[in-house]
């Protein structure tokens, strides 16, 4: 490709998203620039505070235990209160508890302040993803929810090589300078970000909140969401199994961290091209192929006896991870009610965040009783299993009709971001503005729906 060329896809790549979204990816860029305490708590806590592996596993399970608890309670908040309070007082305290994990020395005491963190740090996922949602517009959500996943594996890669350096002069200096990142995230909200919730009018006052027994009883939703948990497994192998079975192979830590980091260097080098490539496909079909390229992907490392082949088959699933991360986003958005984006993305996030839970404990148990073989076979028919079902649903989605939506409530003067329109012609048919776009008879569902119809991570997959 020519550099006119490259700066044209460059330039296509990034025009049309409002100034509020470009404030809220900088604010995603900079936490995850300073995400350092998830990179060396293991390191930490072994060689620096003298715990044994297994206590350090707990402290693991612990903060990813908090992420479970806030996931739902945050996607209230970020409907109730609105999405700008949310992210001020998740990120603010996110700061407040990391400081605070630094200066903790009993066993007791750390532990207590990790599920802490675990909270926080994952409260203001649901608030991002549905502010995100609020201000760009249906036509461009993916693209949207691409960059910001770009910005987060950047963010990640660079925070994931400082952290080692700055582990070698002082783990403290690690916690004060994420809790100071993070509360310029805060900051950086604060000053720059008005509440995008959109304020009911007309119609849209005479419908009902969404609560949480809306979401539980919004099948095709839910679907979504085990689907997405099914995902969720097979990708977190990457930093479960894969070290695991790597290690029992008599491969070094070195050698994991280079076949590991294929991971990252790929996702930001092919996540905005992949996107502009996929960003207008069916959402249906993308999904079924990220989800049997990501099981089979973890199925080749049954094959692999190099670090070279390791590599490989992590190209192979990151490849799936690129596709999967956008396109998810943008159906959760589109199966989400205007006034319960919150309490719908915090469900999304709370797929992940219980993945996280279980695929340690799964494949433990796997490759203990059986070997790693097994481990990556199961893989792959979780990721056939999760294709499969994803072609299923997708066959009986109807198309979305969207309604029109309310303006975003202002904030303390602050002009309202952009809104979502939908144009209906006389006699009922939607206009060219509305109408969904459609391929292969399925609908693209990165687009609002007004009523029932959320990426990591890494997941820490999924936002700030």
């Amino acid at each position: 490709m020519s550099p006119v060329s490259l700066r044209r896809a460059a330039r296509e790549t990034v025009s049309g998203l409002p100034r509020e979204f470009w404030w809220l990816w900088t604010s995603t860029l900079v936490n995850r620039l300073g995400a350092f305490v998830a990179t060396f708590m293991a390191l930490y806590l072994t060689l620096d505070r003298g715990y044994s592996a297994s206590y350090a596993g707990l402290v693991a399970s612990l903060h990813g235990l908090g992420g479970v608890v806030s996931s739902l309670g945050a996607g209230v908040m970020a409907d109730r209160l609105g999405r700008r309070p949310t992210l001020l007082i998740a990120q603010s305290s996110t700061a407040v508890s990391v400081a605070l994990l630094g200066f903790m020395h009993g066993p007791v005491a750390i532990a207590a302040v990790a599920f802490l963190v675990g909270m926080t740090s994952n409260a203001s996922r649901p608030a991002v993803q549905a502010m995100m949602a609020d201000i760009v517009r249906p036509e461009d959500r993916v693209r949207a929810f691409s960059l910001n996943y770009w910005a987060i594996n950047l963010g990640f890669a660079i925070s994931s090589m400082a952290a080692g350096f700055i582990a070698e002069f002082s783990y403290l200096a690690g916690f004060l300078i994420e809790a100071g990142m993070t509360m310029i995230c805060a900051l950086v909200v604060f000053a720059k970000l008005p509440e995008s919730r959109p304020a009911p009018s007309g119609k849209a006052s005479a419908e009902p909140e969404a609560g949480l027994r809306t979401v539980l009883r919004d099948g095709r939703f839910m679907s979504v969401v085990g689907l997405s948990f099914l995902v969720a497994l097979v990708f977190q192998q990457g930093s479960v199994g894969l070290p695991v079975a790597m290690g029992e192979a008599g491969f070094t830590p070195a050698d994991y961290g280079m076949a590991i980091a294929v991971n990252g260097v790929l996702i930001v080098a092919l996540q905005i091209p992949v996107t502009r490539f996929i960003e207008h496909r069916d959402p249906g079909r993308l999904l079924v192929l990220s989800s049997l390229l990501a099981g089979y992907g973890f199925g080749l490392t049954a094959f692999a006896g190099s670090v070279g082949v390791f590599a490989l088959t992590v190209c192979v699933w990151t490849l799936a991870e690129i596709v999967s991360a956008p396109t998810q986003t943008g159906l959760v958005v589109g199966l989400s009610p205007t006034r319960g984006r919150g309490r719908y993305q915090g469900m999304y996030t709370l797929s992940w965040s219980v993945a996280a839970l279980v695929a340690p404990l799964m494949a433990g148990f796997v490759i203990d009783r059986f070997g790693a073989e097994w481990l990556w076979g199961l893989c792959a028919v979780v990721g056939t299993g999760a294709g499969v079902g994803y072609a299923a649903l997708m066959r009986r989605l109807p198309p979305v009709q969207e309604p029109a939506v309310a303006a975003p409530a202002q904030d303390s003067g602050v002009a309202p971001l952009a809104q979502d329109s939908a144009v209906v012609a006389p006699g009922g048919q939607e206009s060219a503005v509305a109408a969904p776009v459609r391929e292969s008879g399925v609908a693209i569902l990165a687009q609002d729906s007004g009523v029932p119809s959320p990426a990591a991570g890494k997941p820490e997959v999924s936002a700030t």
